[in-house]
Parts: structure tokens; sequence; C-alpha cells
């Protein structure tokens, strides 16, 4: 009973639930914060500073390719942290509990197949 529980929450679709809620809510505040801090504001600097840094008008339209940038920042922190801090030590603790894989038996050669038929016809002979 309590094999197939474990086989239920480590089977990975339970954790791959909580790491999407847990990490997703959780980190996702605090990187983002980080993003608009500080990533945003170097953008802008690095395109020309200002309030038009990062952005451009074309008939009136901002386009801000500063904020886009942040977000492309924001997700790859947010995957990286996730990754590492929670995908690669389950997949350790799932190769744990997998069964080491049966070696199949090699199938004997003709010539071992002959040698043996051999051995028993002598042994036949002689008893």
């Amino acid at each position: 009973m309590f094999k197939g529980f474990r086989d239920f929450i480590l089977r990975g679709n339970i954790v791959d639930l909580a790491v999407a809620v847990v990490i997703g809510t959780a980190f996702t505040a605090l990187v983002s914060q980080f993003t608009e801090s500080f990533i945003t504001p170097l953008i802008a600097v690095v395109t020309g500073g200002g309030e038009a840094g990062g952005q451009f008008t074309v008939n009136g339209q901002a386009f801000t390719y500063g904020a886009f940038g942040g977000a492309i920042v924001t997700f790859v922190i947010i995957a990286a942290v996730v990754y590492f801090a929670v995908v690669v030590p389950m997949n350790k603790i799932m190769a744990r509990f997998e069964k080491p894989a049966v070696e199949e038996l090699a199938e004997p050669t003709e010539a071992e197949l002959l040698v043996e038929i051999r051995d028993l016809l002598r042994a036949q002979q002689r008893g």
C-alpha cells in the first residue's frame, strides 16, 4: 500500500504540479522586482537613458523593448532556479528508486551449442 503511494508521489506529476505552483508564485515576485529594479533601468541606460530608453515610438505608438528584455531575463532566471534547485535533485532521487536493468542473457552461439551436445553425448557413452 505504501509502495503504491510512494510510486504515485514520485511519479513526477505531483512533483511537477507542486513545483509549478509553489516556485512559480513565490519566486516570480522576487525575480520580477529584481528585473524591474535593476535590469529594465540598465537596458534603458544602455539604449539612451531617460524616459525614452528601452523604447521607441512609431506613429505615436510606444514599443517597450526594454520591458520585453526584462521579461526575458525574468523567465531565464526563474527557469534556471527551478531546473537547478528542483529538477536536478528530483532526477537524482528518481534514479535511486529505479530498478536496475536486468541484463539479458546472451544466446549461445552455434559453436557453444555443438560443444555442449558433444559433452552430453560423451557423458552418456561413459555412463
